[in-house]
């Protein structure tokens, strides 16, 4: 699996009183893969079972692996080389998958023909496990643009085929959980997560917490109370698509040498890019780290990078495997991918068991 470097905190402590009970009324444990998801599934499969004690053959969680696949004319398919029935099934899927080259559109495909199969051969329940959710961006027109609310549109045909929980990773608006009719929707939080890995800046005088466009603001600033630091925020409109432009850097940056951003995505790099330059000219920023949930590997972030470190006093770029990491972007010696599986494995473990899922991550509370 291409995730660069382990973790080497424990965000959570095993739940080991969870995984020894006998029998859950959620039904037998089934852990799934579909092709894109496969790279993640297997890792949370693997570590459950460790955690459990057991493996597949003396009752720990079966594993299905890489369960869709293509017909010469280019149509989805899904097929389970076991019985399912009465099962509690976790289904992963990576949506966005920049390692196989399968696009978004063929991939959610994937993912929903994959969810209708298990329904209709008879799982007591079919939780979606999509780390990073696409579509999430398109919650609401552009303004002034003739646009749908697509992400509403992926919501209803997701319950559709048959998902009756979703779990996934720091979404691009947290109010995505509405769009899907009822159902349990586990938005798991972020915060803990980068509290932990910039826990050593706490405290210090000379670095300043930074939001990259107003999205981002409320949560820098849980960010910055819980770590003790100043927090500042960056003006950002986009002349157009994909594009972005810093017009001011909003904080006291008196004293200032350090600089943590904090956002939801990395995508083409460009907000990043232009914040950080306009923090090293005008603020005389000396070190800069980042930590972003999704990362996209995209080629011009990459690139982007690249340069920040090289001439924009780039430290680190912290980001996780929601999505599958290329070889070029794990390549980079600055640039960090933590595996969210122990996480995840953990997540699984309390649904299974109808425990709560929110007290894993206490130490992000508000």
């Amino acid at each position: 699996m291409r995730q660069g470097r382990r973790h080497n905190k424990e965000p959570f402590k095993p739940d080991a009183g969870h995984t020894t009970e006998m029998e859950s009324p959620r039904g037998r444990l089934l852990i799934a893969g579909c092709r894109s998801g496969s790279y993640l599934s297997s890792s949370v499969a693997a570590l459950y079972n460790n955690m459990a004690g057991s493996d597949e053959t003396n009752g720990g969680v079966t594993y299905l692996e890489g369960i869709d696949f293509g017909f010469s004319d280019s149509e989805t398919c899904a097929r389970l080389g076991q019985d399912v029935s009465g099962r509690d099934v976790y289904l992963f899927q990576a949506l966005f998958d920049p390692v196989s080259g399968r696009s978004v559109d063929q991939n959610y495909m994937a993912f929903l023909i994959a969810a209708k199969t298990f329904r209709q051969w008879g799982a007591q329940h079919v939780t979606a496990v999509l780390p990073y959710l696409a579509y999430a961006r398109q919650d609401k027109p552009t303004w002034f643009m003739r646009e749908p609310i697509t992400a509403k549109l992926m919501a209803d045909l997701s319950v559709e085929a048959g998902i009756d929980r979703l779990v996934t990773w720091h979404p691009h608006c947290s109010q995505i959980q509405g769009f899907y009719s009822g159902i349990p929707v586990n938005t798991l939080d972020a915060l803990s997560f980068f509290v932990q890995e910039f826990d050593r800046f706490r405290g210090n005088d000379e670095a300043i917490a930074v939001a990259p466009d107003a999205g981002a603001s409320k949560f820098v600033t849980y960010f910055g109370r819980a770590l003790e630091l100043k927090c500042a925020i960056a003006s950002k409109y986009r002349p157009e698509p994909e594009k972005a432009q810093v017009s001011e850097v909003i904080g006291d940056f008196s004293g200032k040498k350090i600089a943590i951003i904090i956002d939801d995505m990395i995508s083409t790099g460009g907000t990043v890019y232009e914040l950080v330059k306009k923090l090293v000219r005008e603020k005389d920023i000396e070190e800069v780290y980042i930590g972003s949930s999704h990362n996209l590997c995209a080629e011009q972030a990459r690139q982007r990078l690249l340069d920040l470190h090289a001439h924009y006093n780039l430290r680190e770029v912290v980001v996780t495997d929601s999505i599958p990491q290329t070889d070029e972007f794990v390549a980079m010696p600055f640039l960090s991918a933590r595996s969210l599986s122990d996480i995840l494995t953990r997540v699984i473990n309390r649904i299974h068991y109808n425990h709560s899922v929110s007290s894993l991550f206490s130490g992000g509370e508000r």
